[in-house]
């Protein structure tokens, strides 16, 4: 599956955009762009840097979203993950999913001992994702992203692979 469409699709959504630092849909190298970014993701797997998983549609195969364990440091034990769905794979549950099946490899496949999770203050979505996972909130960084011409603090969340939750495998 060429993901290159999905990833396209995310940098023109308004609700990605809103909250992601996405590629200018009107730039001059945008195709170049999109084609860079999944190339990242394979040359991440190799490097060990950054790992990053499509969220699929499980009837066609079809991305919806991505989920990546990012700013990896397997000497800490520490990596943060991040996600996104387009409009169809909203309100189903799958970014939650995907987010745990993730959460669940960085403790199990990498050893990690903590993952971090970020969001805009008024990404009450992103807030759910976290919430429903386990998520501690740990801090605030101020007025350190912005969205829709506003400063907006940023929350800091973070789940240690001690804390009991629902993304253990039961």
């Amino acid at each position: 599956m060429d993901d290159r469409p999905a990833v396209a699709a995310s940098a023109r959504d308004p609700e990605i955009r809103r909250w992601r630092n996405r590629p200018d849909p009107a730039g001059p190298d945008f195709d170049a762009t999109v084609t860079a970014h999944v190339a990242d993701r394979i040359e991440g797997w190799a490097r060990g840097t950054r790992y990053a998983w499509s969220v699929a549609e499980p009837t066609t195969g079809e991305m919806l979203g991505e989920v990546t364990l990012e700013q990896l440091d397997l000497a800490h034990g520490t990596a943060e993950v991040r996600c996104w769905t387009l409009p169809p794979a909203r309100g189903r549950g799958l970014a939650r999913t995907a987010v745990g099946a993730v959460v669940r490899f960085g403790f199990g496949g990498l050893g990690l001992h903590r993952i971090t999770y970020h969001h805009a203050e008024p990404n009450h979505t992103s807030a759910a994702v976290a919430a429903a996972l386990g998520f501690v909130h740990e801090g605030r960084m101020r007025e350190a992203w912005e969205v829709d011409g506003a400063r907006v603090d940023v929350l800091v969340l973070g789940l240690l692979r001690t804390d009991p939750g629902p993304w253990e495998a039961r």
